[in-house]
C-alpha cells in the first residue's frame, strides 16, 4: 500500500474516532475481532487499551478547551496581554551555570492562563496562595510549595492573594527570546 493511501485511510479513521467514537462495547468487539483475524499478541489487554484511549481523550479535550478559554478571555475589555501583562506580573530573571531562573511576581484577583512546556522543570511557590486547573483538575496551593512541570502542561491560575512564582530551566542560553523559544511551544503539535 503506498503512502498516501495509507495516511488516506489513517485520516478517515481519525476522522471517524472524532466524528463518532465507538462505545466501549462496541471497540472491545472490534479488538477481539481483529486480535483474532490477524492472530495478534499483546502486551496489554483490551481495558488498559481502553483507560489509556480514555486518558489521552481527556488530554485533548481539556487542552483544546484551556486554548478556546484563553483566546476567549483575550477578547474581553481590559484583558491583559503581552507588554500589559508584563508590567502588572514584573518578571526578575536570573542566570546560574546553566539554569536559568525566571521570577514573577502575580498580583491577587488575577485570572492567568500560562504558556505551554516543552521541558521538564521545578517550580516553587514561595509567596502566597492559588488555585491551579490542569489536565488533572483543579489544586489549591499555598506557599511554600514546590513542584514538577511536565512538557506539555498549560495551567490556568486564579490567584487568591498576592504571589511570586518561581521557575527553574537548565539551559546555557542567556537570551530571553532563544530561552522561551527553547521552553515554550506555539501549540500543542509543537511539543
Amino acid at each position: 500500500m503506498n503512502q498516501e493511501i495509507l495516511e488516506n485511510k489513517l485520516e478517515n479513521i481519525k476522522e471517524q474516532i472524532d466524528t463518532y467514537p465507538l462505545s466501549k462495547e462496541d471497540s472491545k468487539r472490534q479488538f477481539i475481532e481483529i486480535t483474532e483475524k490477524f492472530d495478534l499478541k499483546h502486551t496489554f489487554d483490551f481495558e488498559e487499551a481502553w483507560e489509556v484511549t480514555q486518558e489521552l481523550r481527556k488530554r485533548k479535550e481539556y487542552r483544546n478547551r484551556v486554548v478556546k478559554f484563553e483566546e476567549e478571555i483575550q477578547n474581553i475589555d481590559g484583558a491583559l496581554v503581552g507588554k500589559e501583562l508584563h508590567k502588572v506580573n514584573p518578571t526578575k530573571h536570573s542566570f546560574a551555570d546553566g539554569c536559568y531562573i525566571r521570577e514573577i511576581f502575580n498580583p491577587a484577583g488575577e485570572l492567568i492562563v500560562t504558556k505551554i512546556h516543552k521541558k521538564e522543570h521545578p517550580f516553587f511557590l514561595m509567596k502566597g496562595n492559588m488555585t491551579i486547573l490542569t489536565e488533572n483538575g483543579f489544586k489549591y496551593r499555598e506557599a511554600p510549595y514546590h513542584g514538577i512541570t511536565y512538557p506539555g502542561t498549560k495551567r490556568v491560575i486564579y490567584t487568591h492573594t498576592d504571589c511570586l512564582f518561581i521557575t527553574v530551566h537548565v539551559t546555557n542560553e542567556t537570551d530571553l527570546e532563544k530561552i522561551e523559544e527553547e521552553m515554550i511551544a506555539k501549540d500543542f503539535d509543537n511539543l
